[in-house]
């Protein structure tokens, strides 16, 4: 796989689920589809959060991923989220470009896991357009 090739997936994945962030209504970001469920502020602070474990993996830090999203307390607001959803994104964007990524198959394949997580991610929050009447933005 090459750097261009792998880089262009994750834009493509950031670019999707930045979008849904940035379109759907601040006042149903805390809300839960369903018991059991996640809201949608919760499901972007959890992609921000592996997107940030993802990047200190890659520089060979050994994160704790037991908190499993970014504090409420810090990512409480719709623009405080989408922040940190975009720099999380970005962050491994410049690394895949930048630092050899594409040279180790240890940190393709934890990329290209992520890639995984992240559609999984972008999956469920266009379900959450749905049940709210709202056609995401890639489907248009």
């Amino acid at each position: 796989m090459t750097r261009e090739m792998l880089a262009a997936r994750w834009k493509e994945i950031g670019d999707k689920v930045i979008a849904l962030a940035e379109e759907f209504p601040a006042d149903h970001y805390d809300a839960h589809p369903a018991d059991g469920t996640r809201s949608f502020a919760e499901q972007l602070r959890h992609v921000a959060f592996w997107n940030q474990y993802l990047r200190a993996s890659l520089h060979g830090e050994s994160p704790d991923g037991s908190a499993n999203e970014l504090p409420r307390a810090a990512h409480a607001t719709k623009g405080k989220i989408v922040t940190a959803l975009r720099e999380s994104f970005d962050a491994v964007g410049a690394d895949i470009t930048g630092n050899g990524v594409a040279n180790d198959p240890q940190k393709v394949d934890a990329v290209v896991s992520y890639l995984g997580h992240n559609a999984e991610h972008y999956g469920a929050l266009t379900v959450y357009f749905r049940l709210n009447g709202r056609v995401p933005p890639a489907s248009r």
